[in-house]
């Protein structure tokens, strides 16, 4: 499953989601991690009541199941829900990227939480969808 998540130095979960210039996206297994790419994004994001700057972010992030956040508004976080990305607040914007990752994959190993299973039943359906059409 890919994983997301805003950041502003590749280490902390230490951006809001609307600010985010970047977001890294890992890919995700019960066998461990990858790093996949770091979507970049510009103009101004600090604007409040900019919806507009929230579309390519949700689009880019449309094949994740969860993306990390510091922070985010309602609207942001009701667009990512919308697609089956579920959005999911750090505890601080010093929890590091590579913790979450690890505690993932453990999880993935064991029983996850209900949440979880839930974010998860989107990315089975994208793997049964991806076999039927081969």
């Amino acid at each position: 499953m890919k994983i997301a998540f805003t950041t502003s130095d590749r280490v902390h979960i230490n951006s809001h989601f609307g600010w985010a210039r970047e977001i890294d996206v890992y890919d995700v297994s019960p066998k461990g991690y990858n790093f996949l790419e770091t979507l970049k994004f510009d103009g101004d994001l600090k604007q409040d009541g900019n919806d507009d700057k929230l579309v390519p972010k949700v689009d880019a992030l449309s094949d994740c199941t969860i993306v990390y956040v510091s922070a985010i508004g309602g609207i942001a976080a009701a667009r990512l829900i919308k697609k089956s990305v579920t959005p999911v607040k750090a505890k601080s914007e010093k929890d590091e990227i590579i913790t979450v990752l690890n505690k993932l994959v453990q999880t993935l190993k064991g029983n996850p939480p209900p949440w979880l299973r839930k974010a998860l039943k989107k990315d089975q359906g994208t793997l049964l969808e991806a076999e039927l059409e081969d």
